[in-house]
C-alpha cells in the first residue's frame, strides 16, 4: 500500500472536501473569505489558538466555540457546517492546516501562487513590486504576496512558495558562517 501523506493529512482532506463542495455549490468566493477571515482570526487571538489546540476541550465544547465564533464573524453556512463537522469529529486542531490547504487550493484554481515573504523591516513598495516582478518571472505565475516583518532577520529576505524556502537572510548567512567555522 503505498503512502501518500498528501491524502493521508486531515487538514488536507478536509480542506478538499471543503473546496469541492464550494465550487460545486457556487459559494467558493464567499467560503474563500471565511477562510481568510478564520486564519486571520486565529492569528490574532491566542485564546482561539489554546481552545483549538487543547486536550483541555471537549470536541463538543470547541464545536459551540466555534460555532459561536462563525455567528458573530457572519460567516456563511458552508463554512459553518464545515465547522462543526470539523469540531464535532473531533478535529478542530486540524484547523489550521485546513486553512493553509484551503487557500492553496483556492490559489492554484486561480492560477495564481501564494507566497510568503519575510523582511527584517518592512518593504517599500518599490520593493515589494520588484519581489513581484522577480517571483512571476521565477515562478511562471502570478503571484499572491503575503508580507510579514521579522527584525531577527536583521536584514535580506525570506520567501516560502509552498513547501520551497528561498532564504537570503542576513541571519541565516551569519548562521552558515558560524557553522562553518566550528566546523573548521
Amino acid at each position: 500500500m503505498a503512502d501518500d501523506s498528501r491524502t493521508s493529512d486531515v487538514g488536507d482532506r478536509y480542506a478538499r472536501a471543503l473546496f469541492d463542495l464550494a465550487n460545486e455549490t457556487g459559494t467558493l468566493p464567499a467560503v474563500a473569505a471565511d477562510i481568510a477571515a478564520l486564519r486571520r482570526m486565529r492569528a490574532d487571538s491566542a485564546d482561539l489558538r489554546s481552545l483549538l489546540a487543547s486536550p483541555a476541550f471537549t470536541a463538543a465544547d470547541k464545536a459551540r466555540a466555534l460555532a459561536a465564533l462563525a455567528d458573530k464573524a457572519e460567516l456563511s453556512e458552508t463554512t459553518q457546517k464545515f465547522l462543526g463537522l470539523l469540531a464535532g469529529n473531533g478535529r478542530a486542531a486540524a484547523l489550521p492546516d485546513a486553512v493553509a490547504a484551503f487557500e492553496a487550493l483556492h490559489a492554484d484554481a486561480r492560477g495564481v501562487v501564494a507566497a510568503v515573504v519575510t523582511t527584517a523591516a518592512p518593504m517599500t513598495a518599490a520593493q515589494s513590486k520588484g519581489v513581484a516582478e522577480a517571483l512571476r518571472a521565477a515562478l511562471g505565475k502570478a503571484p499572491e504576496i503575503e508580507t510579514r516583518v521579522d527584525p531577527a532577520l536583521l536584514g535580506g529576505i525570506r520567501v516560502r512558495v509552498g513547501s520551497k524556502l528561498f532564504d537570503a537572510s542576513l541571519r541565516s548567512k551569519l548562521d552558515s558562517l558560524k557553522f562553518a567555522l566550528k566546523r573548521a
